[in-house]
């Protein structure tokens, strides 16, 4: 019953991404979108992408932490809604600084393109401080090939000095909290095939039985699905798939 939801739901984006503002994130197609503006704090859950680097009113392809924004991450809340009771917003969505007090008052957050970010000391401590109360961050869309590993793990070395990446396999919680996802490593990303998909954990305290605070989707690309999964450019099982990682995603960060 959940597959075939979702085959209908990932089918019907193209209709209802008329109330989105149009395909491709709102009728841009890579190109340059204004920002819109955050949906004012009411409890209800909030997709929150992380900005870095300086303000700016309009965001696109020359911004990385921007990619896929709007369009991916409406696509995406509209999926948490109808599969799940966590009634988030759906077309609402927030872009908060590392070090906005407002991240506090969010659970889950999002980051695009870490590969390329840079981060000052005043954002790390902030960070630091948005995880060890009980954040979770999900870290997307880089590759060897576009900003890299190490360069991103030197700048979360920053945020959580003590802290050292583990490779996951299909058995932890995360892969298993509302979809079956046996085997994450088989997803491909939409971009270059050829690329082996990682995904990599933290854990409080270095320990695996703990909470998981953090997780890099590294060589993949998850919201690049979600962004055109109304247009057909990728399989629906494809897309699916990406959904389904999210979710868990989501479910996860609100439950542990």
């Amino acid at each position: 019953m959940r597959l075939l939801t979702f085959v209908l739901l990932v089918a019907g984006l193209a209709t209802t991404s008329a109330q989105i503002g149009g395909g491709f994130g709102g009728g841009r197609l890579r190109g340059y979108s204004e920002v819109l503006p955050n949906p004012k704090y009411d409890g209800r859950f909030t997709f929150v992408r992380l900005r870095y680097g300086p303000r700016t009113s309009y965001v696109g392809q020359q911004i990385p932490w921007s990619h896929d924004y709007p369009g991916g991450e409406q696509h995406f809340m509209q999926i948490v809604n109808e599969v799940s009771n966590v009634g988030p917003h759906i077309f609402e969505t927030s872009i908060l600084g590392l070090d906005d007090p407002e991240l506090g008052r969010y659970p889950i957050s999002y980051m695009a393109e870490p590969g390329f970010w840079r981060l000052t000391e005043e954002e790390a401590l902030a960070f630091r401080a948005y995880l060890q109360k009980g954040g979770f961050v999900i870290f997307d869309d880089f590759a060897e090939n576009r900003g890299g590993w190490t360069y991103f793990e030197y700048q979360m070395a920053q945020v959580m000095p003590d802290l050292r990446w583990v490779e996951l396999d299909g058995s932890h919680p995360i892969f298993h909290s509302f979809f079956e996802i046996p085997s994450p490593h088989d997803f491909l990303p939409p971009y270059d095939r050829g690329l082996r998909p990682v995904f990599y954990g933290l854990f409080e305290d270095n320990d695996p039985e703990k909470r998981l605070i953090a997780i890099a989707n590294y060589n993949n690309d998850i919201s690049e699905y979600w962004e055109y999964s109304e247009t057909g450019l990728n399989p629906i099982d494809d897309t699916n798939e990406a959904y389904k990682f999210g979710v868990n995603y989501i479910i996860y960060g609100m439950t542990h």
